[in-house]
């Protein structure tokens, strides 16, 4: 059996990326990826990038990433007010100011996706990762999409197990695209979010998914998700956002889980 690690939407939160690795090492996954959004919103991206490179662990671009990486005022994000947008600006003008140019090239030469295709006998199981969607890195998956707009996303990227971050909130969806009385189950997993949980919980979230020989898109069950949730100190990263430029919604929002 494989044992693999997901994280994504650290955002600069560096006291949670150290309590992430701190609970990820203890359950020694075979594999581990990190889905994106590395920066943003707190005062440690250069540390964060420094922590992630260090165990040499393979990364894809999220939306903020993108943008800090090519020195742009635009995260990408989907901000619903103009409190929330203005709160952005100074956000996406404070990371940029503070990335150091090593960082950014980072940032910049990350690839979009991985695609890891797994031959278990004679069945062949593909598993995406991805930000916010194959389409666009910053389209929004949210737990309620509409089945078949979800499923014509996951057959055009020929993708049986797609997991991404990007709305920090965590859900496992099993969808049946199979024809003519033949199933083909496909797994939709977004991974939630180590540094700014948007679920209510303030605890940091990842995916422990676990896959073995027997694994099909034909048994909805052969592929085995697992939601994880740890404590870290949450008030030092709220004081740290406090006591830097950055909206003290943003400590709030640290507190609150959302």
């Amino acid at each position: 059996m494989s044992k693999i690690a997901l994280f994504s939407d650290i955002h600069a939160n560096l006291p949670a990326l150290e309590a992430f690795f701190a609970d990820v090492d203890a359950r020694k996954p075979d594999f581990i990826y990190c889905l994106g959004d590395l920066v943003g919103y707190n005062i440690w991206p250069n540390e964060v990038i420094d922590e992630i490179r260090k165990r040499h662990i393979p990364t894809i671009a999220g939306n903020y990433d993108f943008g800090i990486g090519r020195a742009t005022d635009d995260c990408g994000c989907a901000y619903k007010t103009e409190e929330e947008k203005a709160n952005g600006a100074v956000s996406i003008s404070f990371t940029n100011d503070i990335i150091k140019p090593a960082q950014r090239s980072y940032l910049r030469s990350l690839p979009a996706h991985i695609k890891v295709e797994f031959q278990l006998n004679n069945d062949k199981l593909n598993l995406l990762l991805v930000h916010g969607s194959p389409r666009k890195i910053n389209e929004y998956l949210f737990e309620d999409r509409d089945e078949k707009s979800l499923l014509r996303i996951m057959k055009d990227a020929d993708a049986d197990i797609m997991c991404f971050g990007h709305t920090h909130k965590p859900y496992h969806r099993i969808l049946d695209s199979g024809e003519a009385g033949q199933a083909h189950f496909r797994h939709a997993i977004n991974i939630g979010s180590v540094g700014k949980p948007k679920d209510g919980d303030n605890r940091g979230g990842y995916v422990m998914l676990s896959i073995d020989e027997n694994s099909s898109v034909l048994d909805r069950n052969s592929v085995e998700v697992e939601f994880i949730r740890f404590a870290y100190d949450f008030e030092k990263a709220a004081r740290a956002v406090e006591e830097s430029i950055l909206p003290n919604a943003y400590a709030d929002n640290l507190r609150k889980g959302c």
